[in-house]
């Protein structure tokens, strides 16, 4: 069973990607980047989703030499020009802190009348291979944002954005329901033909 290394440390986001993929019945053994606590974390230099999954796929690929998947992805709102964007998650200064970014982004918004809340998460999947090869693709989940936070799943910005055509933040989706309509299931969806593709 070849060893396809999930480039994050995350654990919420490795159980999404596990399932996602599992799904698809994938003859692979998935793994997070905790398995290789000696790799140092990546910095996201890039300036899109699809260079900064790019980057970490790479290294991890490199350091082990196993293949590498890796994603990117942020909430991009429509009335701040797409940031939070590639900042989600340090949005609030410190890289993870869920609450604070989320805080912060709705006192950013509290002055922004409903019809005017449009946002999406956007996510770019990437592949790579210990010989260069790589593989990009991405998706969207389109919605609003609430006006506060509703629902305990997922993580993130997960509890404020309500996609289109729900009565319900993504927090409040089961996990199944979640991943089924989710950017970062769509993307990991469309990237599953290049991992069979490249790794059979």
């Amino acid at each position: 069973m070849t060893r396809l290394i999930l480039a994050t440390r995350n654990a919420g986001k490795l159980i999404e990607l596990q399932a996602i993929l599992a799904d698809a019945g994938l003859p692979h053994d998935l793994v997070g980047a905790d398995a290789y606590p000696d790799i140092p974390d990546v910095k996201e230099t890039g300036v899109t989703f699809a260079e900064n999954a790019l980057l970490k796929a790479h290294a991890l690929a490199d350091a082990t030499g196993l293949p590498a998947v890796a994603d990117d992805s942020g909430l991009c709102v429509d009335v701040l020009g797409g940031a939070p964007g590639i900042f989600s998650a340090r949005w609030a200064g410190t890289h993870g802190d869920d609450t604070a970014n989320l805080n912060l982004l709705l006192a950013q918004l509290s002055d922004i009348a409903p019809p005017h809340r449009a946002a999406h998460f956007a996510c770019a999947a990437a592949l790579a291979l210990p010989d260069g090869t790589e593989r990009v693709v991405e998706g969207r989940l389109l919605g609003t944002l609430r006006e506060s936070p509703s629902g305990t799943g997922g993580f993130g910005y997960d509890p404020i954005l309500q996609p289109s055509g729900e009565t319900r933040t993504c927090a409040e989706l089961s996990p199944a329901e979640k991943n089924a309509i989710s950017h970062r299931g769509k993307a990991f969806r469309a990237l599953i033909p290049q991992v069979r593709e490249l790794l059979g």
